[in-house]
């Protein structure tokens, strides 16, 4: 089996990304691109459900996404740290897959595992590209590189219509239901800030981020690299 994909996505937990861009991750795969995802950990620090629930929502969260693979590192919830072997588990997830177009956390996230995920992941792009390092594995150079927002929004580089794939977004959301549920639903559910109306406040965020772009539904992203285009506009004719 081909492991090449046009577009590898790397959250510290599963959810992360499915929050930030579930509607182009859907979007994309519509369109044919081979999207993949790799979680970080499994979660196991988390208030509600277990490891186990964690991994079936993620499973039936890919399906309804229709991603062509999904990975987890198994890294400690809550104990990602930028050391060697971290760094050397994504690199080498990065050089398996060898994506054209990588997505990560924004690197500014009142969670610090999603702050450390950020970080983990670009020493990981530095690294894949360095044919000394790892040298059992051929090096491999990510051409675009994209950041989204988890609970934070911070000014968008890009933004993306998924006014038409907005529903499958939030199907994808309502997978976690361990997440995303009301509090209450059972004797040892408890309180969280992702069951107080958080599904709410991500539409709500991409919403004001689709008025921007004169959409309905918007999300959006960072890059540390210019966007390059060959015009500005629409090319002039004869």
């Amino acid at each position: 089996m081909d492991d090449h994909l046009d577009i590898l996505i790397f959250g510290a937990h599963p959810d992360d990304a499915e929050i930030g861009m579930g509607g182009t991750i859907a979007k994309h795969t519509a369109a044919g691109y081979k999207v993949g995802m790799c979680d970080l950990t499994y979660a196991e620090m988390s208030s509600n459900g277990t490891v186990e629930s964690r991994i079936q929502e993620a499973n039936a969260a890919s399906k309804v996404l229709h991603l062509h693979m999904r990975s987890n590192l198994g890294l400690p919830d809550r104990g990602l740290q930028l050391i060697p072997d971290h760094i050397e588990a994504v690199t080498r997830e990065i050089r398996k897959h060898r994506p054209s177009i990588l997505f990560a956390p924004y690197w500014e996230d009142r969670h610090p595992d999603h702050v450390m995920c950020s970080r983990i992941v670009q020493e990981a792009l530095f690294n894949a590209k360095l044919r000394k390092y790892l040298p059992d594995m051929d090096a491999h150079l990510v051409s675009q590189v994209y950041f989204y927002f988890i609970n934070d929004v911070h000014e968008a580089d890009v933004l993306t219509d998924v006014t038409a794939f907005y529903e499958q977004k939030l199907d994808s959301l309502r997978a976690y239901q361990t997440q995303f549920n009301p509090a209450g639903s059972s004797n040892d559910y408890v309180a969280t800030p992702l069951n107080q109306s958080y599904m709410e406040r991500v539409e709500a965020r991409d919403y004001l981020l689709g008025q921007k772009g004169g959409v309905r539904f918007a999300e959006g992203f960072v890059t540390k690299q210019p966007l390059f285009l060959d015009y500005f506009g629409l090319k002039r004719e004869g």
